[in-house]
């Protein structure tokens, strides 16, 4: 509510601090201040269109005298929109008023008496409190509608809202539309401020600046045979025209002309707002606006369908570069209008698209390799709709663009590149064969030619043509896949249908009936239930990150650490080159590192003299000064490998957010609350083999588990219900959480268990059914807030594991 009346029941917020007219300078955020002071100059209420408006007005800071001449003590205000209607109906000369929320920058033009800055009050943030009766009649008489503004009552908290003002433009003066007047390209002159149409020839989609603001950048033409370029920056990409193609029309209002290597070119101006059309003969004249407001009359729609017909009959456009896959050919450049399936990041630099059209390239298509985890979005589809599905590689300065991409989009993709071979396309292992037969998509970085992409609003006509292609290919798929179902008979008349069929069994002895999850949801927690269901959803989609850490004796749970992260741990204690003696129970030895390695140059050893005595020497290593690498290669040689830095001359383990022992493939982290961390000699007196537990303990380590923890929606037709899959998740899916951290083997597994239970959007595949029990209970959260939670028990799947990974 932009203006309001200062009053017992209405106050300025109490988080805003005052500051005085003479403090305001350009720099600071001012957006929790605000500044108080008389009107002592009120411009007139200026019009704009889309129901815009703008009023100037200037204030003195109130506790000056009333003859001040230091330009200290006042300054100018631009309000804007439905904040200046508000101010033009309630305020008044010699009102005392407070603004908040505004903008300071430097003022345009330095008069005498003025301060040098200037505020803006624009949008929903900014707000004026005019200050009650008893403040402004000591200064003057109050107007009538100064009067009639204060004595609101107070249950309205003298309140003039947006509505108000709304409401009181249509009963002004003012009128609510204004007649514009178009100017053609033939026409313009420098400096002017124009209105006009044109024919777009050539754009290029919105593109970031040096500076904060966005540029798009265009050729228009119109009955004139001009040609005019424009340049618009805007700081935010939804107030850019939305220009789809080459031949769309386009009306500005309020830009400036300026003159450019003996022509002009076109920059917006106060007030600028763009509005688009397709440019296609015979298709519905429906504006695609900047702003949610703007004028469109009867005369517009004469005006863009004459522009249709006149483009239609020239040769000016540039012909059209769109093709679906099934035209493309190899090295060349189009525009290609798809539906986004998936994507994923390739490289820092690098992203893919997985997208399609319906139709079906005739060469043989490019497969990208990219982490399944790292994919958003369906990671397969059925083998027919992989077939038509491309692979498109987006560069450079279009990653950003990619980035802000969900799947399901319709997006335009200007000036791609159809390049065969792939022997240099990013995601191929080396291992891999080059397909150098194969064709691959690159968007380049840069903007020439237009390049970029543009996400299609759901209602264009292209966007309606792409669906009834792809529609027609889904039938087609429908159908084969029924003809197979009808084709195929049953093996056994006796057995019950697949649909019906559980896939997972429960381990329990609970005497209890099975129920729906409705029911579930009005028991009393504590309760035990039976339950068949469908998946619906789970969390994380990257499994990988279900992988937790659990600590038996704080229950403690945190993420399993990323590579790079362990790897950092890793590089700076290997800069470590503080000598440091060997324990007492311990014998040293130093290994050289080839000149051309990186990291330390030679790499500290040390043994238990013990198990070397007992010719275990390689059951238990001490390992100073090495890089995540070096200690990956070794530990294939040694059954247990403890990583210690140098601290005050003595050996210590390093930072816990390391694995404090590496056995094998398998990492073990220590507790940080439940440890207390040393190098001290282990018990292996009449020790076979050295445990990772009789290290735990020697180095007062409390040991994390391994924990898989997955949030599952249930469904069945009565409802859904979140539910947690944790304590019994390595019976659910027979694979220990151990195993699932090194063994690709059991991380396929789970990865196929949870794309058979709920599989990926775009699949044919239906949902299994489920006999689950669930157990419930009271937990609180982290507000301390007590809830139901319910949790997967005595559950396991009818099916294979995969082998154990050795330790």
């Amino acid at each position: 509510m932009p203006v309001r009346v200062l009053s017992q029941s209405c106050r300025v917020p109490a988080h805003l601090s005052k500051t005085s007219i003479s403090a305001i300078c350009c720099g600071p955020n001012w957006t929790d201040t605000f500044v108080k002071g008389r009107v002592v100059h009120k411009g007139e209420l200026v019009p704009h269109d889309d129901d815009d408006f703008t009023l100037k007005a200037v204030i003195q800071d109130v506790d000056s005298p009333p003859d001040a001449a230091s330009p200290d003590f006042s300054i100018r205000m631009t309000l804007m929109g439905a904040l200046a209607m508000d101010f033009s109906k309630a305020v008044s000369l010699g009102d005392v008023v407070v603004a908040s929320g505004f903008i300071v920058f430097n003022s345009p033009s330095v008069k005498e008496k003025l301060h040098p800055c200037a505020l803006l009050l624009s949008g929903a943030d900014p707000c004026i409190y005019v200050c009650g009766p008893e403040v402004n009649s000591a200064r003057r008489k109050p107007s009538p509608r100064a009067a009639e503004v204060s004595c609101l009552p107070p249950q309205v908290n003298a309140v003039v809202t947006r509505k108000r003002a709304s409401q009181s433009a249509q009963t002004s003066t003012v009128p609510k539309t204004t007649k514009y007047t178009y100017c053609r390209l033939d026409e313009l002159k420098p400096q002017a401020v124009v209105n006009l149409y044109g024919v777009v020839l050539f754009f290029k989609q919105p593109y970031k600046t040096l500076g904060s603001d966005y540029c798009t950048f265009l050729k228009i033409t119109d009955q004139s045979n001009s040609m005019i370029s424009c340049n618009i920056f805007l700081p935010k990409l939804e107030d850019h025209p939305k220009i789809f193609k080459a031949g769309d029309i386009i009306r500005m209002h309020r830009v400036k002309v300026k003159p450019f290597n003996d022509s002009f070119n076109l920059i917006k101006s106060h007030g600028f707002s763009a509005v688009t059309f397709d440019g296609t003969e015979g298709e519905p004249v429906e504006p695609r606006a900047s702003s949610q407001n703007y004028h469109f009359d009867a005369d517009d729609q004469r005006v863009v369908e004459e522009l249709r017909t006149w483009s239609a009959q020239r040769a000016q456009l540039p012909a059209p570069t769109s093709m679906t896959l099934s035209t493309v050919q190899p090295r060349a450049y189009f525009d290609l209008t798809c539906q986004l399936l998936a994507k994923a990041p390739v490289d820092s630099t690098c992203t893919m698209l997985r997208v399609w059209d319906g139709t079906r390239c005739p060469h043989t298509l490019l497969k990208v390799l990219v982490e399944p985890e790292a994919t958003v979005g369906p990671t397969s589809f059925s083998p027919e709709r992989e077939s038509i599905i491309a692979n498109v590689l987006i560069y450079d300065n279009h990653v950003e663009a990619a980035g802000q991409l969900q799947p399901g989009d319709f997006l335009r993709i200007y000036n791609l590149r159809a390049i065969p071979g792939s022997s240099r396309v990013p995601g191929l292992t080396e291992s891999g064969p080059a397909e150098l037969d194969h064709l691959a998509f690159h968007l380049h970085g840069g903007t020439a030619y237009g390049r970029g992409i543009r996400v299609l609003p759901e209602n264009s006509a292209d966007v309606q043509e792409l669906k009834r292609v792809i529609g027609a290919f889904m039938q087609e798929e429908e159908d084969a896949a029924m003809l197979d179902v009808w084709g195929t008979p049953p093996e056994s008349m006796d057995t019950e249908p697949v649909s019906t069929e559980s896939i997972t069994e429960r381990t329990c002895r609970h005497d209890v009936n099975p129920v729906t999850l409705s029911e579930v949801q009005r028991s009393d927690p504590g309760l035990i239930h039976h339950v068949r269901v469908h998946v619906k959803s789970y969390q994380p989609q990257r499994l990988h990150q279900s992988l937790k850490l659990f600590c038996d004796k704080c229950s403690t749970m945190q993420d399993v650490p990323y590579e790079d992260q362990v790897s950092a741990v890793f590089s700076v204690a290997s800069r470590d080159s503080e000598p440091c003696p060997a324990p007492v129970w311990a014998l040293s030895g130093a290994v050289p590192l080839p000149s051309e390695s990186t990291g330390p140059s030679t790499l500290d050893l040390y043994f238990s003299s013990q198990l070397m005595s007992d010719g275990k020497n390689r059951q238990l290593m001490f390992l100073k000064g090495a890089g995540l690498e070096q200690v990956k290669k070794l530990s294939s040689s040694y059954l247990n490998i403890i990583p210690v830095r140098s601290a005050g001359g003595q050996l210590a383990p390093l930072d816990l957010s390391a694995p404090v022992l590496f056995r094998g493939r398998r990492r073990y982290y220590g507790c940080r609350k439940c440890s207390n961390p040393a190098v001290r000699e282990p018990n292996v007196e009449g020790v076979e083999v050295v445990s990772e537990k009789l290290v735990a303990e020697a180095l007062g380590v409390e040991l994390l588990r391994y924990r898989l923890l997955l949030r599952l929606e249930l469904q069945d037709s009565s409802g859904s219900l979140d539910v947690l899959l944790w304590r019994d998740s390595e019976l659910f899916f027979n694979v220990s959480a151990a195993d699932a951290a090194t063994n690709q083997d059991s991380q396929n597994h789970i990865h196929q268990t949870m794309e058979s239970l709920c599989p990926p959007e775009g699949s044919t595949a239906r949902r299994p059914w489920l006999d689950v029990c669930l157990v419930s209970y009271e937990a609180k959260d982290d507000r301390g807030i007590s809830q139901t939670v319910y949790q997967i028990c005595h559950t396991t799947l009818c099916r294979s594991t995969p082998d154990p990974d050795p330790a």
